[in-house]
């Protein structure tokens, strides 16, 4: 498949630096198809490169809010979507509150059941804490806490979250979500059935052990199994089953579509869309992805997604003000490639790459 990408990189990228000479005779009317948007052939042909030096794997979907133009590369496969899928639980709740039915002021009690290991500061609470919902709303969203996340689908429900998703992305590309905890108990069931039956702060407890030796040992000792019981012989392998299922999962052109309709207005009235995004503005977990690579000029309202060998950024990306402002979609992900460092790296690129090819520019 890569060599396929890469010819079909080359073809574009001697039509969109007129000092190659490759001849692509029968293949013209295909390309001229894929150059819309102009920028198309120069993001296809630096996706190419980038992609070919990467151990891994590149999902990307760029879309122009003001003239509808968009471009793919890999989106529409399925790709496994992990924090991404906090933003419909975010524009559910906040509909919510748009209705009436909720206050951001509204407080929730953290039970001892809703912990789950991840970042974000509700662990640090206590068992019976009051936390008010724009307090998990901003924790969920700025750094991703999966505690705050699964609070939060407790409230709203998680039929009423993927009802949501259904009707912001009716193509049917995305979900069926899950509870963040779920998560774990999903992907480590292809080890063994009987993680179905752990709990949020036993997988704390599992992250405590660094390696997958360790990690392996102590879900054996935890489960009371020997090696022969076990589905798969690794993590790494659970973890790649999980992923060929579709929880969670979804197109990124699908998904493309649910923050196509936030930044348009369709999923939230005017406040409480400017909000929400006001929210997803202030979001440090992806310093070192799309943003990276945008520069200093373009504001970007967004959210990541980090699991095993993977890794996903995508948001509203402006550039300029008022009438002059340029607004894209862009999702994307990474996947393969076991080095989180290295994975942020090509999100970077990723991002520089758009800018590059003139996708801000119209």
């Amino acid at each position: 498949m890569k060599g396929t990408r890469g010819l079909r990189a080359l073809l574009l990228l001697a039509m969109a630096i007129p000092s190659l000479a490759i001849a692509h005779s029968g293949w013209a009317e295909q390309v001229e198809t894929w150059a819309e948007p102009p920028w198309a052939a120069r993001l296809e042909a630096r996706l190419a490169l980038l992609e070919a030096g990467f151990d891994g794997e590149l999902g990307v979907h760029v879309r122009d809010l003001e003239t509808g133009a968009r471009h793919g590369w890999r989106d529409a496969e399925p790709w496994y979507l992990a924090s991404l899928v906090k933003v419909p639980v975010a524009i559910e709740l906040m509909s919510r509150v748009e209705a009436g039915e909720l206050r951001l002021e509204e407080r929730l009690t953290l039970a001892r059941g809703d912990y789950v290991d991840g970042a974000g500061p509700t662990n640090w609470s206590a068992p019976g804490s009051a936390l008010r919902l724009r307090q998990l709303l901003e924790s969920m969203l700025i750094v991703s806490d999966n505690t705050a996340s699964d609070m939060l689908i407790r409230r709203v429900g998680l039929d009423a979250v993927n009802d949501r998703v259904r009707r912001l992305a009716p193509s049917g590309g995305v979900g069926p979500i899950t509870t963040l905890v779920d998560v774990r108990r999903h992907a480590y069931s292809h080890l063994h059935p009987a993680a179905f039956d752990m709990s949020g702060m036993d997988f704390i407890e599992l992250r405590k052990h660094q390696g997958e030796r360790a990690r392996l040992a102590w879900f054996r000792r935890r489960l009371d199994l020997n090696s022969q019981e076990l589905l798969s012989p690794s993590i790494d392998e659970a973890f790649r089953r999980y992923y060929a299922t579709d929880l969670n999962s979804g197109r990124l052109d699908a998904y493309a579509e649910l923050l196509a309709a936030l930044a348009q207005g369709r999923a939230l009235g005017p406040d409480a869309t400017a909000e929400l995004l006001a929210v997803m503005s202030r979001t440090t977990s992806g310093a070192r992805r799309l943003k990276a690579g945008f520069g200093g000029e373009v504001r970007f309202a967004h959210k990541t997604g980090t699991q095993h060998r993977l890794a996903c950024d995508a948001g509203i990306a402006t550039r300029g003000a008022g009438a002059e402002a340029r607004r894209l979609v862009i999702v994307a992900c990474v996947r393969g490639e076991l080095d989180l460092g290295r994975n942020e790296q090509m999100l970077a690129a990723v991002g520089r790459a758009v800018r590059e090819a003139g996708a801000f520019e119209g």
